[in-house]
């Protein structure tokens, strides 16, 4: 099962301004994708095949909140001829997602050190943020990094 959301907000950096994290909620093992906004359902289902898919191969099921991406008939068809199942947290109950809004806190942290002086390079520093969460001990692992 995979979690999927959006980091939102941030400055331009290079072609970005957004970041798609996807977690795998098992091993907590992170993709951090750049993105321009707004974005389209198609713009979004490439990305996951180029980031993710490539490397795993289509999940069971990703979780998601109620962003327009999510409910779009595209990304509803597209998981339906992969045979994946969309599960969607609820407005009142958005912890259901609680893994990737934790990972998001991870990386909006992690970006805020290592950008402090210069903000809009975030985008340079995307790739050592995933693995710097990817090889951390993580405490739902029992102490362990996934790797």
């Amino acid at each position: 099962m995979l979690t999927m959301d959006f980091v939102e907000g941030l400055p331009r950096s290079g072609r970005f301004n957004c970041v798609m994290v996807v977690v795998d909620k098992l091993s907590r093992y992170a993709h951090f994708v750049g993105l321009f906004h707004p974005f389209t359902a198609p713009v979004v289902a490439a990305a996951f095949m180029d980031n993710v898919h490539k490397l795993h191969g289509m999940p069971e099921s990703i979780v998601s909140d109620r962003d327009r991406i999510f409910t779009s008939r595209f990304w509803r068809e597209l998981a339906a001829l992969s045979g994946v199942k969309l599960r969607m947290s609820s407005s009142q109950h958005p912890q259901i997602d609680g893994t990737t809004e934790r990972v998001n806190q991870c990386l909006e942290g992690y970006l805020r050190c290592f950008t402090h002086a210069c903000p809009v390079k975030w985008a340079q520093w995307l790739s050592l943020a995933v693995f710097w969460y990817n090889t951390s001990m993580h405490s739902a692992l029992d102490g362990k990094s996934p790797f």
